[in-house]
Order: C-alpha cells, then structure tokens, then sequence
C-alpha cells in the first residue's frame, strides 16, 4: 500500500540554504526512523539496494501559489524561523509504514528534530488529498489499479523536482517514455504485487511539453534534472487492459517518484489532467 504524506513543519530557528539539501533530507528521514527503530534506520542507511521511500524537498508555504508549478528545489536565502513549512514523503511498502506507526501515533509537536543547526517541529501530518495540498493521499495498489481508467488516452505529468534517469554510467535528462514508463514500471513490479508483464510502450508518444534543465546540489555534487510539464498520448488500436496498465503507471507517479535520487527530493511528480496553455 502506497502513502504519499505531508508532515507539517514549523522552525524554531533559521533554516540556512547549506542545510536545504537532498542529503540533510535523507538524514532527517532517518533520524526519524532511527527514533522508533535504530535496526531500520540503520538498514536504510547502509543498504545500496532500491529504497521504499521517497522525500521531497522542504517547501515553505504560499497561500497563493498554484501547486501545478513546480517545488522550490534550491534556496539562496535561510527559511525564516516561524515559516509554515511542508515535506512530503512517500512509502511504497506496507511494512516500512508499519514499523513507522509509533512514529506516526505518538507524534510530539513539541519534540524538535534538526535538520542542520536548526531546530524544528513536526506539528501534524495529512494523508488525504486536500484542495490546497494535492501531494498527500493514500490508496491500495488493488485500488490503484481497479480506479484506473480503461479509455483515457491522455497522460500529463508535472516534474515538480529535477528528474534525471541512470543510463549506463552516465544521467540523461531527457524524459523519454522509456525512461518514464520503466521507472514506474520497474517500482510497480516490485512494490504493488500486481505485476505487469507483458507491458508494452509501444502506444505511447509525447504529445506536449513546457520543460527547462534545472541544477541541484548536494554539498560538492552538482545534479542536472528535467523540471516542468510534459503530456503524452496513447495512440492506435489499443487494447483495454494496455490503456488500464498505462494509466495505472501515470497515477503511481505521486508515492514512486520518477529517475534517481528520490529519496534526495530529486524526481517528485504527480499526474495532472491538463497541461498549461
């Protein structure tokens, strides 16, 4: 079962940039692990394998911001203390959530964590869809599957974070639908227990786009993603189950994150019905 949560946070002191970075996230994460099972935290950390999380980067709060944009990603200036902040983090093994559930039943808002020098709060955390935080939900892989359309032929998709795939030994930033659709295929195959196997890319084809190549940091390493908006279309004669299994991929997007280094608040995406004119 996939949960894509949104923990509310307040500072208690500035947050400076050098510490809004992916590494400070996952450390933050762990710690947050660590404090209900130090074997798990610790597993996490040491294991090279592909981790069941994903971890956006911190977002300050804006009543008037759209959420079809993008997140902020890179901070020149420190977040000030008292700041409205959200951190989403998405789990996509039934497991991992519930050797978490003290962590999420005993929840102290008075409790601070650190991320860096600064002091925090974790003052709640939401895990239904809201009209002002489209980010956070929770639903069963049998549910995504049994919800997703068997005639919609239209997939569009907002790169909220820089999104970069791992091709041979080197990145590639182009969002091509190998590269999207194996991404979420290969983490609905191993999460859902429903596996896709005779799945077939063959109908898909980009039909828009609006994206620009963005730069995050991690202390000394420069990473290059894809930002933006991009759409693509199922065509020809398709059978029914094809169109299901494609628009399953397109909602898993929101709790499996696309590319490389989601679990560093690089490719965090979610499906969108339309893209801007």
């Amino acid at each position: 079962m996939p949960y894509s949560l949104v923990l509310n946070i307040t500072p208690q002191s500035p947050i400076y940039p050098e510490f809004l970075t992916g590494r400070h996230y996952h450390a933050l994460f762990l710690t947050l692990v660590s404090s209900v099972d130090k074997t798990l935290g610790d597993y996490l950390h040491q294991s090279d394998a592909d981790k069941a999380f994903t971890l956006s980067p911190l977002q300050v709060q804006q009543k008037h911001k759209s959420h079809h944009q993008t997140l902020q990603f890179c901070h020149s200036e420190a977040i000030p203390a008292g700041s409205s902040c959200w951190w989403k983090i998405t789990l996509l093994d039934d497991n991992l959530f519930s050797q978490l559930t003290p962590l999420w039943l005993n929840l102290n808002p008075e409790h601070p964590w650190h991320l860096g020098s600064a002091n925090l709060f974790i003052t709640s955390i939401q895990g239904t869809r809201q009209s002002n935080q489209p980010w956070a939900n929770v639903c069963t892989y049998n549910q995504l599957y049994e919800q997703a359309s068997e005639t919609e032929r239209n997939i569009n998709f907002i790169f909220a974070s820089p999104v970069a795939f791992r091709q041979g030994g080197f990145d590639n930033v182009l969002p091509t639908k190998e590269s999207v659709f194996n991404s979420l295929l290969n983490r609905w195959n191993k999460y859902s227990g429903i596996e896709f196997t005779d799945f077939s890319l063959e109908s898909i084809y980009p039909s828009s786009f609006q994206i620009n190549t963005r730069v995050t940091s991690n202390y000394d390493n420069k990473f290059i993603g894809c930002v933006g908006e991009i759409g693509y279309r199922i065509l020809g004669n398709v059978e029914t189950m094809a169109i299901k299994q494609i628009n399953t991929l397109a909602d898993f997007a929101l709790y499996a994150g696309l590319g490389r280094k989601t679990t560093m608040g690089m490719g965090i995406v979610r499906r969108i019905k339309s893209l801007k004119s």
